[in-house]
C-alpha cells in the first residue's frame, strides 16, 4: 500500500495540472448590432440592386445537405479545428471588407457549438463587417417553415 502511494499522489496531480477542456462559446456573446434576422436576410437576398454578402453555413454538412440557403458555402463545424481551418482557408484571400453572414441552425441560439467560434475567428483575422443570422430555435423552424429560400444537396 505505501509503494503504490507516491503514485496516486502522482496521479491527482497529474489530473489537477491538465487544464479541463474549455466549453464552447455562447453564440449569445455575439454583439446583437452583429445579428441579421431571418426575415431581414431573406428580403435583402432578394433585392437584385444590393451586393450580396458571402454566406457562409458554419454548422454541421448533414444539416447543409438536408437544406440550405441558396448560394451559402459549407466551411464546416466551427465549433472544431478542422472546421476553422476550413473557414480560415475559405476566408484567406478576401478583401477584410468583404460583407460576410455566417449561419448554423442546428439548434437553439443559446446552445449553439458553432457561431461563436465563427464569429471570433474572423474578426481575428481582420473582418469587419460579419454578421450573424439569428437562428433562435433551429434552421427548420426559423428559415424554412417560414417559407424562406433553401436549396437541398451539397
Amino acid at each position: 500500500m505505501k509503494a503504490s502511494l507516491p503514485f496516486a499522489f502522482a496521479f491527482v496531480f497529474l489530473l489537477l495540472s491538465v487544464p479541463a477542456l474549455a466549453a464552447p462559446k455562447a453564440a449569445s456573446s455575439i454583439p446583437k448590432a452583429d445579428l441579421v434576422q431571418p426575415a431581414d436576410l431573406a428580403v435583402g437576398l432578394k433585392n437584385a440592386s444590393k451586393p450580396k454578402p458571402l454566406l457562409l453555413h458554419v454548422g454541421f454538412h448533414v444539416l447543409y445537405t438536408q437544406a440550405h440557403i441558396p448560394g451559402s458555402e459549407f466551411v464546416g463545424p466551427a465549433s472544431d479545428e478542422a472546421g476553422l481551418q476550413l473557414l480560415r482557408n475559405r476566408v484567406a484571400k478576401l478583401p477584410r471588407d468583404t460583407a460576410i453572414v455566417i449561419y448554423c441552425g442546428c439548434c437553439p441560439w443559446g446552445d449553439c457549438p458553432n457561431m461563436a467560434a465563427a464569429y471570433d475567428a474572423l474578426h481575428a483575422l481582420g473582418f469587419k463587417q460579419v454578421k450573424a443570422l439569428y437562428i433562435a430555435d433551429n434552421f427548420g423552424t426559423d428559415w424554412i417553415n417560414k417559407g424562406y429560400p433553401v436549396t437541398k444537396g451539397g
